[in-house]
């Protein structure tokens, strides 16, 4: 049998942040409440019932004294306000992809018509239409949607906007939008379906294409896990479980590739738990690094002897001092020391029963870098320790506190592996095929590839450092652990990621950092996500490459354009609208200015010339002069500067008309002018004779 696991099975964001902050609130000594189950998991929700919590239904049932937790859902806006009026201490673990949509039909006006793709009965879908201002109708597929179109006639005075629950079918929205904008074609519609679904649901299908049979895991009455069952099943047998102990009523015999995957709300600990039901061989995803497993264990294999092998002079190794630890011999070799002295390089300490005096070499006293013995134990302190060596003539035991440290660790690097926690700890070497980190007493290798550093750059950037990492494979039989550090960062980005476009909105005016640039445009850092200004949007003038406006490292101010949360796209518009030459040109330049400007075409029709930048207006041949000319270039050459007038703008057209002949006086004028200066000449010359 063949398992494939989901990359995005188990807890969304939102549900991740919501769990986590349950369970700090009881770590802190809370008393804790949630107003309706926090997630749609009843395991998880027993076991914060063991811990104290407990479930109400409304805000008059929270007790004195306790900490009042809204869901993840959300719930409606009368019952924030009714929690608020009681003075009831809260928080609010609302989903931020949910509070998002709140905000949207929030500020919407009394005549905007709320269409609400999702689950009419579901908690989100209710909170959601309690933010309405004016009326909404709710509709759970397209059958629906026809059925209010029919009914409904709404008035052409009447605004339209559409979102749908976070957890909506994908294929259902996209049949949903395309009948919306044929018949409203007014209708704003907002892409709400959180993207921790639509990726789970697309995965989902493609799961179920490549398996002979796909395991949901999750909650009967989560929303999004059903979503997950209704996909898979279109395409192949799919069964929903809650818990690994359904496997048994289920025949998975006849199944060579099986899909596993599950809902925003399952968490990570019921999903090992039912692949190890299915195969006890399924391992982490993570341990797919790019070196051989022979050779991984290997390296890993001598990193784990070099942290308990004994010194040179023969004597027994780590293993064996604990088994001789434990048994009835009086030579036991795991002993209890106090600290009695310390110098720079031993410790010294009191062994009861013991007639030699202990020693702790430097060297022998942690695992992980310190710069003084003091930084690690202090005098006074009891130690367990293993000895390392007897040495009767000298009247001194050599102990080590290192290894006892590696072996106390270890259970506890095996419980951080099954609780995909995160360790921390320094980079101590740089070993062939990978680093070693220790943690918990404990030497823990990370292959390269799993590093996170790019494979033409030295690991020895890493030496020194400290790391978060997670265990993704152990041996107890051979106590040899393999880390990745690369998991973790990109487990943090994703949230980040997550987190970040949460909080976006079209028209939000952000300042961002540009990362990379290209021939169409410029990327963007705006805060755990990147966006992307296309060349166009950079410069109301014509430019040939983005760095001519702008290079990597600069800070920025941005404006979401558009947001595309199924493909993770963000647009981000950088020109100003005081920048823009029309807007210049409307308010310095209004019809009848004069204005020098720069011959830069010529037509047979006339010659177009540069009013201000990124303007060019056309001197018509008929306004070049009061003379007949047959053509511009009789006249004027390209990167001549003219004085002109502007005579007309048309800006919806973009258009600028030019005269240079109405700064010339007209033929006419001129002789008139001189027939007028030679009248009073006649006339006194007459009075003379």
């Amino acid at each position: 049998m063949q398992i494939k696991l989901a990359e995005t099975a188990g807890f969304c964001f939102g549900v991740d942040r919501a769990v986590n902050l349950v369970y700090e609130l009881v770590q802190n000594g809370e008393k804790v409440c949630t107003l309706g189950p926090i997630i749609h998991n009843q395991q998880l929700v027993d076991d914060l019932s063991a811990k104290g919590v407990k479930t109400i239904s409304s805000p008059a049932e929270c007790e004195e004294g306790y900490k009042l937790v809204v869901r993840t859902h959300g719930v409606e806006k009368s019952v924030i306000e009714d929690i608020e009026n009681r003075n009831i201490s809260y928080v609010n673990a609302t989903c931020p992809f949910v509070l998002k949509i709140h905000k949207i039909v929030e500020k919407q006006n009394d005549n905007t018509i709320t269409l609400i793709a999702g689950d009419v009965n579901h908690p989100e879908v209710k909170g959601i239409r309690s933010f309405c201002k004016g009326k909404s109708f709710v509709f759970k597929n397209e059958e629906e949607l026809q059925n209010i179109i029919a009914s409904e006639h709404f008035s052409a005075d009447n605004d339209i906007i559409c979102v749908s629950q976070t957890t909506f079918s994908l294929e259902e929205w996209k049949k949903c939008k395309k009948k919306l904008k044929k018949v409203y074609t007014n209708c704003e519609i907002f892409d709400t379906i959180c993207s921790a679904t639509s990726d789970r649901q697309e995965e989902a299908c493609s799961l179920s294409k490549e398996c002979d049979a796909v395991i949901v895991v999750g909650g009967r009455h989560s929303s999004n896990t059903c979503k997950l069952r209704d996909v898979c099943s279109e395409n192949t047998p799919t069964f929903l479980i809650e818990t690994a102990s359904e496997l048994s009523g289920i025949d998975l015999s006849s199944y060579k590739v099986i899909g596993v995957t599950a809902g925003a709300s399952t968490p990570s600990v019921i999903i090992k738990e039912v692949l190890k039901s299915m195969s006890e061989e399924i391992k982490e995803k993570e341990v797919e690094a790019a070196e051989t497993v022979a050779e991984t264990a290997e390296i890993a294999d001598n990193a784990e002897k070099a942290a308990v092998d004994p010194s040179a002079d023969g004597e027994a190794t780590f293993a064996e001092m604990l088994e001789e630890s434990f048994s009835d011999d009086d030579t036991s070799k795991v002993v209890k020391g106090i600290v009695v002295n310390i110098t720079p390089t031993e410790v010294f300490v009191d062994v009861p029963g013991r007639k030699q005096t202990g020693v702790i070499a430097a060297e022998d006293l942690s695992a992980e870098p310190f710069d003084k013995c003091e930084d690690v134990v202090s005098v006074g302190d009891e130690l367990d320790l293993i000895i390392m060596k007897t040495d009767d003539q000298d009247g001194v035991l050599k102990l080590s506190k290192k290894l006892t440290d590696a072996f106390k660790g270890w259970d506890e690097i095996v419980a951080a592996s099954e609780a995909e926690e995160i360790l921390e700890g320094p980079v101590t070497a740089v070993i062939r095929g990978g680093v070693l980190v220790t943690v918990k007493g404990t030497r823990v290798f990370v292959p390269a590839s799993l590093t996170g550093i790019p494979r033409n750059q030295e690991l020895d950037v890493l030496k020194g450092s400290t790391v978060r990492f997670k265990i993704i494979d152990v041996n107890n039989a051979r106590r040899r652990a393999v880390g990745s550090i690369k998991a973790v960062v990109v487990e943090e980005k994703k949230a980040a990621e997550e987190a970040a476009w949460a909080k976006l909105e079209e028209g939000q005016v952000l300042t961002g950092t540009v990362k990379s640039l290209t021939s169409y445009g410029a990327f963007v850092d705006i805060g755990g996500v990147d966006g992307m200004i296309h060349i166009s949007e950079l410069s109301w003038t014509r430019i040939k490459h983005p760095s001519e406006v702008v290079k990597v490292g600069d800070q920025v101010e941005v404006t979401i354009k558009a947001l595309d949360a199924e493909n993770k796209k963000i647009s981000l518009g950088f020109k100003k609208i005081e920048d823009n030459p029309w807007e210049i040109l409307k308010r310095d330049y209004p019809v009848g200015s004069d204005v020098e400007a720069k011959i830069v075409g010529l037509a047979a029709f006339g010659a177009f010339a540069n009013v201000i930048p990124g303007i060019d207006g056309l001197i018509h041949i008929s306004q070049i002069s009061w003379d007949r000319i047959k053509t511009p270039a009789d006249v004027l050459n390209v990167g001549d500067t003219v004085k002109v007038r502007i005579t007309e703008v048309d800006f919806d057209k973009k258009r600028v008309s030019l005269s240079m002949k109405e700064l010339i006086e007209k033929p006419e004028e001129v002789i008139e002018a001189l027939a007028d200066d030679a009248e009073p000449v006649e006339e006194e010359a007459a009075e003379e004779e």
